[in-house]
């Protein structure tokens, strides 16, 4: 916000419990105009995204705010959710009440088109999810690309993945769309497991917002809390900001060191697909020697965090 106006928005989520972190954030911060919010299956199923995001909006107390339905399944692959991280509901299982706001009567598509040629200013897309959504934008409405500043998703790794030992799970989740994605022929920014998994709330932090008196707070607090229980034993529990940090990624780019780099997804089937695999080679190897370079897009790859800054970014918000 460097001029004095507002980033304007687009979120493209599966809310589960860190993209419930992630709006709690983009809703509260004031350098960001949220033009609207679309919803994908991933964590849990489309229906229960859009439940969880509406819910969300209304604990947040936030603005009219269209948020809209989209893809129930990926472009091939059958939905294959996260319920075993997020809970049966997807949001942490918190029993919170049904939201009395509702979606828009347009589809995730026809929000997206219609937001991001309204905006007078060219929008941000930061997609916390699969990105069915995005993909099907791309190949049905591409002249949204003349509109669009930059896309920061959350996605990809460049080490070891969290659905298999190499793929990260929204890139898993519907890997023909992320490689739909990287052809945008816009600026693009990967905010992976690399860093998503570094950005943790200290738990005396979590504790101090579980017991707020503001609900927004307390529900902020109890996401953080919700353990996946792959590290229920942990004995000193600490929140993961998770899709949040992608957020953070729109608002204080300098809090990521990245790099420009050639990314391409495995769609062949076998173990690594769904991979992004991130060249970091500083020149071409024997295989390209021997065979010819492959044009492949280039990525700014978040390769390195500012924990600290982050964490008090997203807490000082709040």
């Amino acid at each position: 916000m460097t001029d004095g106006q507002r980033i304007p928005v687009i979120i493209d989520c599966d809310t589960g419990v860190d993209d419930a972190l992630a709006l709690l954030f983009a809703v509260r911060h004031p350098a960001l105009d949220v033009r609207a919010i679309t919803c994908v299956a991933g964590n849990t199923d489309v229906d229960g995204v859009v439940r969880n995001t509406l819910t969300v909006l209304e604990v947040a107390g936030a603005g009219d705010i269209p948020v809209a339905r989209g893809a129930e399944r990926p472009l091939i692959e059958p939905v294959r959710t996260a319920r075993h991280v997020h809970g049966q509901d997807g949001m942490g299982d918190l029993g919170l009440p049904a939201p009395t706001r509702v979606p828009v009567d347009v589809d995730a598509v026809t929000l997206l088109r219609r937001e991001i040629l309204a905006s007078p200013r060219p929008v941000t897309l930061i997609p916390t999810a699969p990105l069915t959504n995005i993909a099907l934008l791309l190949r049905t409405h591409p002249e949204v690309t003349r509109n669009i500043e930059r896309i920061v998703f959350m996605g990809g790794a460049v080490a070891t993945g969290n659905a298999t030992p190499v793929a990260e799970f929204n890139v898993w989740h519907d890997p023909e769309a992320a490689a739909v994605l990287l052809t945008a022929g816009v600026p693009i920014t990967m905010y992976g497991l690399d860093v998503f998994k570094r950005v943790l709330v200290p738990a005396g932090e979590v504790q101090r917002l579980r017991t707020s008196a503001e609900p927004s707070l307390r529900l902020a607090g109890e996401l953080l809390a919700h353990r996946d229980p792959a590290t229920s034993g942990d004995p000193t529990p600490m929140g993961g900001l998770g899709d949040a940090g992608a957020v953070c990624a729109v608002v204080d780019p300098e809090g990521i060191t990245t790099e420009r780099l050639p990314v391409e997804v495995v769609l062949a089937p076998g173990p690594s697909r769904g991979q992004t695999i991130v060249d970091r080679r500083p020149r071409p190897g024997e295989s390209e020697i021997h065979e010819g370079t492959r044009e492949q897009p280039l990525v700014d790859v978040a390769l390195d965090v500012d924990v600290e800054r982050y964490v008090n970014l997203y807490l000082k918000t709040l």
